[in-house]
């Protein structure tokens, strides 16, 4: 901490200095104590003055630690944020979702990135953070602690009833996709929203945005149940998008009573009916391959 708040000292550092700096900071780090650690990222997240060796250093230590540096710094370029997406797995790319400054470039490169080790996201380890997160909620009301009970009863319940890894092959969001779609929704960009969404399905935006024009909201539900987005998240994103969808009725939302009552199994062959499609209508070595636009929606929209 001594070498951080001398280097934080320095509103201009020289080259030497900046190379000083890393000479001392990383050996120095990996022997420091966890909370030492801790302490140092805070610190270093924001300045922005930081050698590039380090803040790749930084970025690249497990993400306990790693996380305020990725969401924060400055000092991060693109090429940094990709590598570290690409190199360091699905936590770092999470991290990274929620920076404030996402150029297009990482945007691009995180819509394409494919992880082949995903974690579960309904893990013994979540099950536990979720009853950590309901004793946390002992300072709000009693009727926020019981809304949070009750829609936590709905998620088990769902969890029960299927296991994540029953897939049958079926296609899925990667936990980058899914953080990607969640973060374009709380920022209303349609745009970026439904080219990612195209990305998901491997699809034409063709299709993804007939799927968004549809204002009751029930296709993109069925989408985000069929590619298994997570159900508070895919309630979040039906309520960012159709505001209608917001309105209470008992103790759910409409847009939790809508996937509430959708099949899983028949989401997922819905999906796979529009992508047929979408494939024909948009296949241009395919013999007749211009279709009218009256066509591609009796073929896909009302499939």
């Amino acid at each position: 901490m001594a070498t951080v708040s001398s280097f934080e000292g320095l509103s201009h550092p020289s080259k030497s200095e900046l190379r000083q700096f890393a000479e001392l900071f990383m050996p120095l780090f990996s022997a420091c104590t966890a909370e030492a650690k801790r302490e140092a990222v805070a610190a270093l997240s924001q300045n922005p003055n930081i050698p590039s060796a380090v803040a790749f250093f930084i970025a690249s230590q497990p993400i306990g630690l790693a996380a305020p540096f990725l969401v924060s710094s400055k000092c991060l370029d693109d090429d940094t944020l990709i590598a570290v997406a690409r190199t360091q797995g699905g936590a770092h790319a999470r991290a990274i979702v929620r920076r404030e400054d996402l150029s297009p470039t990482v945007i691009d490169a995180l819509v394409g990135l494919r992880h082949s080790h995903q974690t579960p996201k309904h893990s013994t380890d979540e099950r536990q953070a979720n009853a950590a997160n309901v004793s946390r909620t002992m300072e709000r009301t009693i009727a926020e602690r019981e809304e949070d009970l009750r829609r936590q009863l709905r998620t088990m319940a769902r969890q029960l009833q299927r296991p994540v890894s029953d897939n049958l092959g079926a296609r899925r969001l990667t936990d980058v996709q899914e953080a990607l779609l969640v973060r374009f929704a709380r920022e209303r960009n349609a745009r970026q929203f439904s080219m990612a969404l195209s990305d998901s399905l491997s699809a034409s935006h063709w299709l993804s945005e007939r799927v968004m024009l549809d204002i009751s909201g029930q296709q993109l539900a069925t989408t985000m149940i069929g590619l298994g987005m997570d159900f508070a998240d895919a309630a979040f994103v039906l309520e960012c998008f159709y505001p209608h969808l917001k309105v209470r009725d008992g103790d759910m939302t409409r847009a939790e009573t809508m996937l509430d009552t959708l099949n899983p199994g028949q989401c997922e062959d819905r999906i796979e009916s529009w992508r047929r499609a979408d494939r024909y209508t948009v296949d241009p070595a395919r013999e007749g391959s211009v279709v009218r636009e009256d066509e591609r929606e009796q073929m896909v929209v009302r499939r």
